[in-house]
């Protein structure tokens, strides 16, 4: 008899009930986690609105950018979990088993799951490559707009405003275009040359590490540690970083979450520093191999229920087994990108973790069942009481 592939024949009507229920689950399940990751995160934030007095508009906006690296992350947890709660669910519903009694293999019983995980995979693919750098590029330029908005916000007229704990500013009067007279600020970042700043003039602009103010017409001040005296120096115009460094010097590297695949693969020349090309390099394979992560969770919870004989009261053990391989999967493949960050030598072992349990997994559910046929009795064996005919 011919038998036709599962994967390539159209959802029946089982396949599509098996899958509706997945997944329901699963985006219950993953809206759930990412609203109670969401919560924990967004509490580091919650400073800008009580003591920044910004907006919830903007701290909502701050914060869903963040959302699609948290979806990233979960999604192939998730799929693992809502599988292995559905199957189970239909193990002790005995639906399962009415299932396999009507002649489905367990390949066949797993068909709407692998056809979800690959859209899983998928699905983490255009998170990964696309959608999530691109957030948190998004965010780091919002996060930056939103501190020089503070500056200029927090800037009262005849009020000492502290900026930080060693920066306090003095505005006696601001314009409606922005600007500021009678300026006075206590600079403290620098604690062997602490500095005492009048003008008579300035306005707050952007700047490629923070926001900074340009002074005009005005005075810097500061007293010798060594000496005692007081030292003065004239200015017609200086230009003091309200950011946290006094110097507001430096190079802002990017960070490998906020670059494209390409520029993780190919970065510009100069752009990273020596120690820092490993780490990017791993990001990358990272990308491409983790949403197949969700395949091989898929198959692992596939394999720990479907697979073994039929228990009446339902078994446990495989079950729990493969929650346990699961969670050592993911603390090997945290262990395994650390590895690789630093030493690209551990690039493949990306790969293997994200790979070869699926494929472990895959064959298990794959090998034909054993059968055990009874053994015939010997001819010489006495007849039993039913063979008698007796009793």
């Amino acid at each position: 008899m011919a038998f036709a592939s599962p994967l390539r024949s159209p959802l029946s009507r089982l396949d599509r009930y098996i899958l509706r229920q997945i997944l329901l689950a699963l985006v219950a399940v993953t809206l759930g986690l990412v609203a109670l990751i969401w919560l924990t995160q967004s509490l580091r934030f919650v400073e800008l609105i009580v003591n920044r007095g910004l907006s919830p508009f903007v701290f909502l906006r701050l914060t869903a950018l963040l959302v699609p690296s948290f979806v990233a992350v979960i999604l192939p947890i998730t799929t693992f979990v809502v599988v292995q709660f559905v199957y189970q669910r239909l193990a002790g519903d005995r639906e399962l088993t009415v299932m396999r009694a009507a002649g489905q293999s367990p390949w066949r019983l797993a068909k709407p799951t692998i056809v979800l995980a690959v859209g899983v995979a998928a699905l983490c693919f255009w998170l990964n490559i696309w959608i999530v750098p691109a957030s948190f590029t998004a965010f780091r330029d919002y996060q930056f707009e939103i501190r020089n908005r503070i500056a200029a916000f927090l800037l009262q007229e005849g009020v000492f405003t502290q900026i930080s704990n060693n920066l306090t500013v003095y505005v006696r009067h601001r314009d409606q275009d922005g600007t500021l007279h009678g300026i006075m600020l206590d600079d403290e970042r620098n604690p062997a040359d602490p500095a005492t700043i009048i003008a008579q003039a300035g306005r707050i602009v952007a700047g490629p590490l923070g926001p900074r103010v340009i002074l005009f017409n005005g005075a810097r001040q500061e007293v010798d540690k060594k000496t005692g005296r007081l030292n003065l120096l004239t200015f017609s115009e200086n230009v003091i970083n309200l950011a946290g460094s006094a110097s507001g010097s430096g190079t802002q590297y990017r960070d490998d979450s906020e670059v494209s695949l390409h520029e993780l693969l190919h970065p510009a020349p100069g752009e990273l520093l020596p120690q820092d090309i490993p780490k990017w390099r791993a990001e990358a394979h990272r990308r491409l191999s983790s949403p197949l992560t969700a395949i091989s969770y898929a198959l692992v919870a596939l394999a720990s229920v479907l697979t073994g004989g039929f228990r009446r009261h339902g078994g446990f053990a495989r079950p729990l087994i493969g929650i346990g391989i699961t969670v050592g999967l993911v603390a090997l493949g945290l262990s395994v990108n650390n590895l690789a960050s630093r030493n690209s030598a551990f690039i493949p072992l990306i790969w293997v973790q994200a790979v070869l349990p699926g494929v472990v997994a895959g064959w298990i559910l794959l090998r034909p069942e054993r059968i055990r046929v009874p053994r015939r009795a010997p001819a010489d064996a006495p007849p039993t009481a039913l063979g008698n005919g007796g009793a």
